[in-house]
């Protein structure tokens, strides 16, 4: 199938309005679908994925244009899981400037497309280097689709620097199954989203892991985890700048921790199913 081309020289193609599987890649995606709906599904699904498309780890994540975005699931297998810090320096301001989806653009609001990128085409050195070459991944291959809220969900696989890159057959065997997995993803996270327990508060979850929090430190905490600038958080506490990070530095103090990203990856999210 002959690839659209856009920015940063990734690819894009449309998925198949149909998806037939073969071999390898369809017992891979049979084993992905008796998983849903389990706990565990992030790791299991990236088992059987490796049955038919070796990955090192891959990640469930949706992104809206006008609030930070959220990690529904992620999982490694063979290398240590990073997925989480990933994130967490994705969330931190990386995904202001990621323009890797803008080739959805040329779909159709509510079909899905595969998308191709090496480390080298990452939206920005910044992203390069904290995503990347941080954490040894050389290439991400995504299918994505609009949904009806007009945010962006995208399945993404990761090869690492121990493995090769996708091949023109695994890239063709992963564009016929795309659409079901995808389908399989979705469904896993509205199952989960019927039963799931009260919404995640990460102000409750600050304050149990370290009762000596402040209210104060745990108002800013809170809004940098709301992916709140020093300055919006100063100007919203009637605070300056540089109390801000006073209360910031202290509870990070508190809560071991020595980066912003490291807080989004710890109290960003419930912990995965």
């Amino acid at each position: 199938m002959t690839p659209l081309r856009c920015r940063h020289a990734m690819n894009i193609w449309p998925t198949p309005t149909t998806s037939a599987p073969a071999g390898a890649p369809q017992a891979a995606l049979a084993g992905v679908i008796e998983g849903i709906g389990e706990d565990g599904f992030a790791e299991h699904g990236l088992r059987e994925l490796n049955r038919g498309l070796p990955a090192a780890s891959w990640s469930v994540y949706q992104v809206w244009h006008d609030r930070p975005p959220v990690l529904h699931l992620s999982s490694s297998l063979g290398v240590a899981d990073t997925t989480r810090d990933c994130f967490g320096a994705y969330r931190d301001g990386l995904y202001l400037r990621d323009r890797s989806f803008d080739a959805l653009r040329q779909v159709a609001p509510g079909h899905a497309a595969v998308l191709r990128m090496g480390a080298e085409d990452a939206p920005n050195e910044e992203h390069r280097e904290r995503i990347y070459r941080r954490h040894r991944m050389i290439e991400r291959l995504s299918v994505a689709r609009r949904e009806a809220d007009g945010s962006l969900l995208a399945v993404n696989l990761y090869r690492h620097a121990h493995q090769p890159r996708f091949s023109g057959d695994e890239l063709d065997a992963f564009t016929t199954m795309a659409t079901s997995l995808l389908a399989a993803v979705r469904r896993h996270l509205a199952l989960v989203e019927s039963v799931r327990q009260p919404p995640w508060n990460p102000r409750e979850a600050m304050a149990r892991a370290c009762p000596a929090l402040t209210q104060r430190e745990l108002d800013v905490c809170e809004r940098l985890l709301r992916g709140w600038s020093y300055d919006g958080v100063a100007a919203d506490m009637g605070l300056s700048v540089a109390t801000v990070k006073t209360y910031r530095a202290r509870a990070f103090e508190r809560l071991g921790l020595h980066f912003r990203s490291e807080l989004f990856a710890r109290f960003g999210a419930p912990p995965r199913r």
